[in-house]
């Protein structure tokens, strides 16, 4: 079956059907995950021969917030209004969520350590979490502002197995100093620093707004020049959900807009329609290849990336190594005749259509990848974008989409969550951090902080007016 595109708007979800939607019960064990995936895919018309979720992986990325504390206020949060007021979930009952995610998608699934901010954590947690989702032989993630992730932490985390960090850094955040999308660069260069020469996959993460839209490809531009150690640059479309203040991002800004100012930053086309990861209105990925700091797109010969995909063994790449990465990829390839004169013939192409920029950075290569996620309005909700979402938030009760999940946080972040002891059960308590003999049912704190939406709303609109001003 192959898909048309799916670029048409689906049908919303009605208020009734969020509220009751459900996390995926668990499955008889994580062997079911790769055929459930594309069941999913399929249903949702966005099965292609290029699809990886359900032909590759199971899922994208699963969410697991370790806590709901931040130190930015950022202006497009996703977080809720009562999220502040929420105590860290104790460690064994991360514990029992990673070994949930275990059971529901197996080895190899990437695990988002994300909040807040995961660094307010105590480090000590921090680095245990990072090594249990390690030592299930998932690949944890830190996704955090940068603030509070030093030199020496980051050390500590790889060293517990950590495979990816992503530094999210952009104008939403409101750093002081910092007037423009641009100027962040200087941020963004401390933390390349930080984690230059650490056995990392090193991303950065913008959210995409009016205000900022306009100076994607000046970012974009400063990744590739860095993409020595910059893997990958994610582009997050302002949604309306969680605590915003920004409402509804304006028209200007849709998947294809934001594909043009990458590619006018890259000063390359780049097939983002090649691969498929779950949804085509949520996620699109492209691929570059930089020699002498001009970028080559390295998906454009859909025929060939469809062959190999059909006939490559599943292999499991370490990205914390591109040398590891190169030669598991070429011992891949090697298992048939057929991919090997494959490989060989498009490695030929891409190193002809290179060649001078490849003599003059003497065959030094780096890879850049981009993604673009579209993420959705809480009240606009499509059943079908998330029947076959990609990026997963880890709930007490299981997986749920990322998207839905904000919608509704405050049912899953208020809820009591159950303790097993050698006393029996106890029900730990959000909002005071303490156990009791006996579930209250889910909390709700008398007000939301409305004092600090007040104030997020306040800077916004400063900003906006700043910037019209100027």
């Amino acid at each position: 079956m192959v898909s048309s595109g799916g670029l048409s708007c689906g049908a919303h979800m009605a208020p009734h059907e969020v509220h009751l939607a459900q996390p995926t019960a668990r499955p008889p064990d994580y062997h079911h995950a790769l055929s459930a995936a594309r069941h999913r895919v399929t249903s949702a018309n966005q099965w292609t021969e290029s699809q990886l979720m359900g032909r590759r992986w199971p899922i994208g990325c699963v969410a697991l917030e370790i806590t709901q504390r931040c130190n930015l206020d950022c202006t497009a949060c996703y977080l809720s209004e009562h999220s502040e007021a929420v105590k860290d979930i104790p460690l064994e009952e991360l514990f029992r969520r990673i070994d949930l995610i275990f059971d529901h998608y197996g080895p190899n699934t990437n695990v988002q350590v994300t909040g807040g901010d995961p660094t307010l954590r105590k480090r000590d947690e921090l680095v245990a979490i990072v090594r249990r989702l390690s030592q299930k032989s998932m690949r944890p993630a830190l996704l955090t502002n940068g603030i509070r992730a030093k030199r020496e932490l980051l050390v500590e985390l790889a060293k517990a197995g950590l495979v990816d960090v992503a530094f999210h850094v952009d104008i939403t955040q409101g750093r002081k100093g910092y007037g423009s999308e641009v100027a962040l660069n200087e941020v963004r260069k401390e933390y390349i620093e930080r984690a230059r020469g650490l056995p990392l996959s090193v991303m950065f993460n913008t959210t995409v707004v009016d205000r900022n839209f306009e100076e994607i490809s000046e970012i974009v531009e400063f990744f590739v020049r860095n993409c020595d150690v910059v893997r990958l640059a994610s582009f997050q479309l302002q949604a309306d959900t969680g605590r915003t203040v920004l409402g509804r991002r304006s028209d200007a800004i849709t998947i294809q807009s934001v594909q043009e100012q990458i590619e006018k930053g890259a000063r390359s086309p780049i097939s983002f329609d090649t691969l498929r990861v779950g949804h085509a209105r949520c996620n699109r990925y492209g691929m570059i290849f930089v020699a002498n700091n001009r970028a080559y797109d390295a998906l454009d010969d859909r025929r060939s990336l469809e062959a190999l995909l059909k006939r490559m063994p599943l292999l499991s790449f370490d990205r914390r190594s591109r040398s590891k990465v190169i030669a598991t990829f070429v011992k891949g390839i090697l298992t048939s005749p057929y991919l090997s004169f494959k490989a060989a013939g498009w490695l030929l192409r891409k190193a002809w259509q290179a060649k001078s920029d490849l003599w003059a950075a003497r065959g030094r290569v780096n890879k850049l990848s981009f993604v673009i996620h579209n993420f959705m309005d809480a009240c606009r909700l499509e059943r079908d974008r998330v029947d076959a979402c990609a990026f997963m938030a880890m709930t007490g009760r299981g997986p749920i989409s990322m998207c839905l999940h904000n919608a509704k946080r405050d049912a899953f972040i208020l809820a009591p969550v159950r303790l097993s002891g050698p006393e029996g059960d106890r029900f730990w308590n959000p909002l005071s951090g303490e156990p009791t003999e006996k579930s209250a049912g889910t909390h709700r704190p008398p007000n939301p902080n409305r004092r600090a939406a007040k104030a997020r709303l306040k800077r916004a609109l400063a900003a906006a007016g700043a910037a019209v001003a100027g």
